[in-house]
């Protein structure tokens, strides 16, 4: 049973024609006479009969007609989804990103894409880099906006830096530390320290230990947010992106140099499927935002 058969029967069902019924679908009335045969013979039953006045269904012909009618608007809807979705009016993206991204870069590019796109459905997920990575090699993501070099062996992962941001000293609004710091200024005030698995707590502790000293911490194990939320109670000081501050005033930021600390922004994907058409433009979207993104701490690469 062939859907172009369908097609033919409820043509000939609907017109009660074969003639008119061939016209309206665009076919010569012998080749929907020879194909009404083939779709009769694979069913082992007439579906039509001609009577006094006219072509008339069969009990099994109207036992199948509204089969169908069923089946040609299903495949007429699917064909109608398929269409949206390759011209991006329907769709989805899964993204990851860590926490600082969505805090700092994300917002306003997800705002940007929603515009252009409306109807493609985002859905977020917020985590560190090794658990965005290992989402993407087990296909539960579609792209992830994250921290390179990536801390994994996952062979099937590609990545494109994006962005290089340089890192910098959250502190209190009262605090009275200088806007320039050395790494090795770190050694006597007490940090807010993430918890583990967090990227940024790897800089930092590497950025201490390579200066020759181990940092005193006043609190650890904390989120994004929540190091923030600390930092402004006056509980101590925190490495940070220097995208998470454009929105905290009640934060001083002092910049760290000799080593001056940044880290690489990348976009990564399973390099062993294509991106899905909406992810494809949320990548191309992202990428255009970015040349917007401006501020002497960010580097496009």
């Amino acid at each position: 049973m062939q859907i172009h058969q369908l097609s033919y029967f409820v043509a000939v069902a609907r017109t009660r024609h074969f003639t008119r019924a061939a016209d309206l679908a665009g076919v010569s009335q012998p080749t929907l006479s020879k194909q009404i045969r083939v779709l009769e013979n694979s069913l082992g039953t007439p579906l039509f009969v001609r009577g006094r006045s006219g072509i008339e269904l069969t009990s099994a012909g109207e036992a199948l007609l509204p089969h169908a009618q069923r089946i040609l608007i299903d495949v007429e809807s699917a064909e109608r989804t398929v269409h949206e979705v390759a011209n991006l009016r329907r769709g989805r993206v899964r993204l990851g990103a860590t926490p600082s991204l969505c805090d700092g870069l994300l917002p306003q590019a997800l705002t940007r894409f929603h515009e252009m796109y409306p109807a493609i459905d985002l859905e977020v997920q917020e985590a560190g880099s090794r658990v965005l990575t290992r989402e993407l090699a087990q296909g539960r993501l579609d792209v992830a906006l994250l921290i390179v070099p990536l801390h994994s062996d996952e062979p099937d992962i590609e990545t494109t830096p994006v962005l290089r941001e340089r890192l910098v000293l959250a502190s209190p609004a009262s605090s009275d530390v200088p806007d320039r710091m050395d790494v090795s200024d770190l050694r006597d005030l007490p940090l807010v320290m993430f918890r583990e698995g967090y990227d940024l707590r790897d800089v930092t502790l590497r950025a201490c230990a390579q200066a020759g000293f181990e940092p005193r911490l006043a609190v650890e194990g904390g989120e994004m947010s929540a190091v923030l939320r600390f930092v402004e109670a006056g509980l101590g000081h925190a490495v940070v992106p220097s995208m998470v501050l454009s929105t905290r005033p009640q934060l001083k930021v002092s910049h760290l140099g000799n080593p001056p600390l940044d880290r690489v922004v990348a976009l990564a994907h399973r390099s062993s499927e294509a991106l899905p058409l909406a992810a494809q433009a949320f990548k191309a979207e992202l990428l255009d935002h970015l040349t917007t993104v401006g501020g002497s701490d960010l580097e496009v690469v």
